[in-house]
């Protein structure tokens, strides 16, 4: 039997953003949809791309407050008698912009439609690559994200009576999830991230292991700068598979920031595209309900590189490594998957040896305390 798979994306996804200067850039879904089209990746009836739905206030008001969510609504229509510095909205990194919280619960809907859709039977894996904005927290916007896209969606399929694992591979720590059930233990959160020592949001820490029921459900690798593949993918393996068939989830949610790549300008990771797929490999062969979420990611043309592969795997499709000339003409790369890889000095990779070995044997002793 075919895998069933849905994309859950429109033009409404990018129509707007965080400004011209800002580096989440809207065009990477534009270009990645674009590249899965030139693929051919929707031409059978396995697969659809499907158009998002607006979240509506209540569904946002399972993780953030009416509150808040009034506050983004209303700085959106331009009342100036919101403070916008309260809920952290109007900086540089949180900008209010045109259409700011129509295009922010539409993220939030599409992610919301795919946990739906899976629900429902109707797909096996729902990629929503408008979502992953996992830094927002209940009562204010950080790290580029409105609405918590994955809190919203994993409290809707903890509604369902569903067990859920997230994982998270984006650069930075994922610590609005882990806040939103820190204290439960039907949902486990796994972070991998470059350490909060030297990146935002400066949390993630291997004791952070969650709160009174979820004690030893929030899990979390920081990372060297400089880390490569072998060592990130000797981390996932000894880290997150366990951890996964240990929990015995009933639907796997995945955060797929493709910032830890190492020609991303914001982060220091130094995964190549091969690593990538290696983990997405691992999490298809768990034969779960998949609802896979977007993230981080500031080179443009590796975003839409990775998640048009990743979107492949899902499907049980290998795009080939030769791109299509359509997109290749207007957009730069030739290939899927990379051709180079970064050049680390020995001494860099000894430290990121060093650093990942100490912190798998602390998470690994704090855990064996439980």
């Amino acid at each position: 039997m075919m895998r069933k798979t849905a994309l859950i994306a429109s033009p409404a996804l990018w129509a707007y953003g965080h400004g011209g200067s800002h580096p989440l850039r809207p065009v990477r879904l534009k270009m990645t949809v674009e590249l899965l089209q030139a693929y051919g990746a929707f031409d059978g009836l396995a697969s659809r791309l499907v158009e998002p739905r607006m979240a509506t206030e209540e569904e946002l008001a399972l993780w953030h407050t009416p509150e808040y969510i009034t506050a983004v609504k209303r700085l959106t229509e331009g009342d100036s008698s919101i403070s916008a510095w309260k809920y952290r909205l109007g900086t540089g990194d949180n900008p209010i912009f045109p259409h700011m919280y129509e295009t922010e619960a539409l993220k939030a809907g599409a992610s919301l439609l795919g946990a739906e859709m899976l629900i429902r039977g109707e797909v096996d894996v729902a990629f929503s690559i408008g979502g992953g904005l996992h830094h927002a927290m209940a009562n204010y916007a950080s790290g580029f994200c409105v609405f918590n896209d994955a809190a919203i969606a994993i409290r809707w399929l903890m509604a369902q009576g569903k067990r859920v694992v997230y994982v998270d591979i984006d650069a930075h720590h994922g610590d609005g999830v882990q806040a939103a059930f820190d204290h439960t233990d039907r949902v486990m959160t796994i972070s991998l991230h470059e350490s909060g020592k030297f990146l935002f949001p400066g949390s993630g820490f291997v004791n952070e292991l969650g709160q009174g029921a979820g004690r030893g459900y929030s899990l979390n690798l920081p990372l060297f700068p400089y880390t490569t593949d072998d060592l990130y993918l000797e981390a996932f393996a000894r880290v997150v598979m366990p951890a996964i068939d240990r929990f015995m989830p009933d639907i796997l949610v995945t955060q797929l920031g493709t910032d830890a790549h190492f020609q991303d300008p914001l982060a220091h990771l130094k995964l190549t595209t091969h690593a990538y797929t290696h983990m997405l490999q691992r999490f298809r062969a768990l034969n779960l309900p998949w609802l896979a979420l977007g993230g981080g990611g500031y080179n443009v043309q590796v975003v839409a590189r990775i998640w048009a592969n990743a979107y492949g795997i899902m499907s049980d499709r290998l795009l080939p490594d030769e791109i299509p000339a359509s997109w290749a003409e207007q957009y730069g790369p030739t290939h899927l998957h990379d051709r180079e890889t970064p050049q680390i000095g020995r001494r860099e990779r000894a430290a990121a040896r060093e650093y990942a070995e100490t912190q798998i044997a602390e998470l690994e002793r704090l855990l064996g305390k439980l």
